[in-house]
């Protein structure tokens, strides 16, 4: 394999540096046991099975268990990027760029988040309110934000990398991540201040967790868990090559503003010596894109309670709230974004999101005529409100607001209940056969709300002299919307919701002591139109011996379209590239570009078609390999067969489109897309892991992990572009660089995202001294673009290192570092000349380079 030696070498390199340095560095709470690390085939686990709890080994489906331990070594601070670091099929989808870039969703097996299903103590996790738009995923679905789940609240997480639809529900395609909330008694806590290496704005974070456990009574506990925290906005884009900042803007000439301004030539021609000696001078920072600056705190509970021998009540819940400040392009003085009076060196526009979440769940479970039961009741809501500190609507001339207290609001709501029942009959089988059966009621609801009428109200604004220093732009009308933002209006504010009902049989086998033998049906119906489908799923696992067996799943699934896919609309005020015909160059300007959905007037006009559901298929072969006690080898393979994938289309404009829309009053809208069933995919791949721990003797315990992940997706069938956008003769109404699906987005299903994944974990410990070290190798990707521009990315190695020592009876002291090298990814995006960014294009791991941070931990 390529670059593997030099994976292995910056782990050797890593381990001596840290061996050598000093005792008071770390990334772990406290000193690994190694053995407990490693040798996770033997830990109990709830996910993927019903009724009587397995071992990791022992499960009929592949099972990943990450413990709150090993989250915390990696140092991130973001639970999705921590989790990524861990499991070879997860890969954490590095988004900075503008609204978008405080969700930052984590796929799996190379599909989207909308394909893994997200529990919390076994019950459904709500979704987000915002929809998922990053390099790495455009298709509009909503998924759950984990980041707002304290992990200061986590035992462990249970990943369970196969499809559970016909368990779960219809959207465990890819598999569920089961989240499980710690119940242990005791105060611990910890405090983490770090830096980036090289970053500009804030590359200083912190954050705090603090967790509280006490037993109740008889069999009942209370714990109580919080985080707080503060990243700062960094950006670290290359300089912008185009420094004409204050000069004749790209598209005008001297005649035209001669024309236009009422200044001489020799006027103009010394405005433009002067603007161009003060372009000299310009520090070359075209972007403000990069991490957020984010402030946030989550609270969580986790309590049970007896309350008969055979009764036990129980209730969680999580609370959040996150502000995030989101940096954007900058807007140049010469632009038509932008006022001399009011800032006359051009600005950064920001983005500003209010956001908070909370989920309660509460239940009683129990044994009831030889059944054991589980009731429950889960309500979830998460709510964003997007604002602006500083930004412009141009549209409005100089004497216009520059901060926007309301410009969109964003809310999703879902009530979960669920009845679960599970029996064992002895039939004379080597094992007694288990039943389980279930229902679930659910109501999602979607809802977005207009912001300030001044962010959306018609208005329209045309330079004169005086507005700009050179007047280069009067006569010409200035961006309509406001910059950087997204503006929701009474128009584009949906309110949609839908019942799922659903219904599951579970059944459980042992023909022979060593054969199991699983079937599941599950039937759901959407109220919406989206469905009545039926689930099926059939596992088996046969041992061989203690040391060996074989596993394997088949199964159908069903994905309905979310309901941020069917009614999300939105106007936003985005820079896009033109190619300007006059002068032959491709140019950067603020333009009007709308999301909208099927039944919209637009959406109709340019061909766009109800939304259907997803139908999958899947199989899974495995082996399991456990030749002695320390060490555990598994191997999984998988296959996934989707068939109407959603997706978004490409940006659709051109002067036919302008012309198709201005015939029916819509001419103030420049770009348009929208979701639809894209195409039909096919992916494949497989998981191998191994665990080994061992004792060293007077040389202390060793914990290791190997895992590789291979996964390649393939487009086997793509929608036709509708007819709308043809004339008459058969010509494509689309402007050059719009295409209505096209390579880039088939690019960012097959290969956008690495096809290999490695990683490499090493825990030692002795004493009070602690050592943590892991190496993720990212093989190599390739971004498409539209005009079939292909840029490759080389595969890259991410090594993450920390020491700790126990410094007193109840606090460790540790160090340690993310990304310890420094590594960032090849400069081989389509990037933009006039901001710099996008040339480290669409990155499987942080751009942001090292971080590096040292950790207070106490635990009583």
């Amino acid at each position: 394999m390529k670059n593997i030696g030099s994976y292995y070498a910056s782990t050797a390199a890593v381990a001596l540096l840290l061996a050598s340095g000093s005792a008071h560095a770390q990334t772990d709470a406290s000193p690994q046991p190694a053995a407990a690390e490693a040798a996770d085939a033997g830990t109990i686990i709830v996910t993927g099975v019903r009724g009587a709890p397995r071992t990791v080994a022992e499960s009929p489906a592949p099972i990943d268990v990450v413990s709150a331990d090993k989250l915390q070594a990696t140092g991130s601070a973001e639970f999705g990027e921590a989790l990524s670091k861990l499991l070879p099929s997860l890969n954490f989808g590095a988004t900075h760029a503008g609204v978008f870039s405080i969700g930052r969703p984590v796929t799996n097996r190379g599909l989207a988040p909308a394909y893994t299903l997200v529990l919390v103590n076994g019950k459904r996790r709500h979704n987000g309110a915002f929809l998922s738009n990053s390099t790495a995923d455009t298709s509009g679905s909503n998924p759950v934000d984990i980041d707002l789940i304290p992990t200061s609240a986590i035992d462990r997480i249970e990943v369970l990398k196969d499809s559970a639809a016909a368990q779960y529900g219809t959207d465990a395609i890819a598999g569920v991540i089961n989240i499980q909330l710690a119940e242990k008694p005791g105060l611990s806590g910890d405090f983490t201040y770090g830096t980036l290496y090289d970053a500009n704005g804030e590359p200083d974070s912190w954050k705090g967790t603090i967790r509280y456990g006490t037993r109740i009574g008889d069999g009942g506990f209370l714990t109580i868990s919080g985080d707080i925290r503060k990243r700062g906005g960094a950006w670290w884009n290359l300089p912008a090559t185009d420094t004409n900042l204050y000069g004749l803007p790209a598209g005008r000439t001297i005649d035209q503003v001669v024309a236009t301004s009422g200044l001489t030539r020799d006027q103009v021609l010394a405005n433009v010596a002067d603007a161009n000696a003060r372009n000299a001078q310009w520090n070359r920072d075209g972007a403000h894109n990069g991490d957020p600056q984010i402030k946030a705190f989550n609270l969580s509970y986790n309590a049970q309670l007896p309350v008969t021998d055979n009764a036990t009540l129980y209730s969680f819940g999580t609370y959040g709230e996150r502000d995030a400040q989101i940096g954007n392009n900058f807007r140049r003085p010469n632009s038509t974004a932008n006022f001399t009076a009011q800032f006359p060196d051009g600005y950064y526009p920001l983005n500003s999101i209010d956001e908070n979440d909370f989920q309660f769940v509460g239940g009683l479970r129990g044994e009831l005529a030889g059944w054991n039961y589980d009731v429950s009741s889960s309500f979830g809501r998460n709510y964003s409100h997007q604002y602006s500190k500083l930004s412009v609507r141009p549209s409005l001339g100089p004497t216009g607001p520059t901060e926007w207290p309301n410009l969109a609001n964003f809310e999703f709501r879902q009530w979960t209940h669920n009845v679960d029942l599970t029996r064992e009959f002895d039939i004379g089988l080597a094992r007694p056969v288990q039943i389980s059966v279930g229902g679930e009621y659910r109501l999602d609801r979607f809802r977005t709300f207009a912001g300030d009428p001044l962010a959306y109200e018609p208005a329209t604004y045309t330079f004169k002299p005086g507005d700009q220093q050179y007047d280069w732009n009067v006569g010409r009308i200035a961006s309509p919307v406001v910059q950087g933002a997204i503006v929701l209006s009474p128009a584009d504010e949906a309110d949609i919701s839908r019942k799922v009902y659903a219904g599951y049989v579970d059944v459980g086998v042992y023909p022979l002591d060593a054969w199991y033998i699983g079937a599941a049906v599950r039937a759901e119906h959407y109220s919406d139109g989206s469905g009545s489908p039926v689930g099926l799923k059939l596992n088996s696992r046969y041992e061989f011996s203690p040391a060996l067996a074989i596993r394997g799943t088949v199964g159908t699934g069903f994905r309905a379209p979310s309901l941020t896919q069917i009614g999300y609309a939105q106007t936003d005020g985005r820079t896009s590239s033109f190619f300007n015909a006059e002068t032959g160059q491709t140019e950067l300007r603020p333009t009007v570009a709308k999301l909208v959905t099927a039944d919209s007037t637009v959406g109709q006009l340019l061909g766009a078609k109800p939304l259907k559901a997803e139908k999958t298929w899947n199989a899974g072969l495995g082996v399991v390999f456990t030749p002695t006690p320390s060490l555990s080898i598994t191997l999984d393979g998988y296959y996934i067969k989707i068939k109407d994938r959603i997706e978004r289309t490409g940006r659709l404009f051109g002067t036919g489109i302008s012309a198709i829309l201005a015939a029916n009053g819509l001419s103030d809208i420049e770009q348009a897309e929208y979701f639809i069933n894209a195409a039909d995919t096919t992916t494949k791949g497989f998981d191998i892991v191994a665990d080994y721990s061992t004792t060293l003797g007077d040389f202390g315990r060793l914990g290791a992990t190997l895992a590789f992940n291979y996964s390649r997706t393939k487009v086997n069938d793509v929608v036709a572009t509708p007819t709308q956008l043809f004339a008459a003769n058969g010509t494509s109404l689309l402007g050059a660089g719009s295409v209505f699906f096209g390579g880039d987005k088939i690019g960012e299903l097959e290969v956008l995202q690495p096809h290999t994944k490695l990683v490499s974990t090493l825990n030692w410990s002795k004493g009070i001294f602690g050592l943590s070290l892991t190496n993720t190798r990212y093989g190599k990707y390739t971004q498409r673009t539209a005009a079939g521009d292909d840029r490759h990315f080389g595969a890259k190695i991410i090594t993450d290192a920390s020491i700790s020592a126990k410094v007193t009876r109840f606090a460790t002291l540790s160090v340690g570092a993310t990304n310890f090298f420094d590594v960032r990814p090849e400069t081989n995006g389509p990037g933009n000349p006039q901001t710099g960014q996008g040339y480290y294009g669409p990155s499987p791991f942080n751009p942001a380079g090292g971080y590096y941070y040292g950790r207070l931990a106490f635990a009583f």
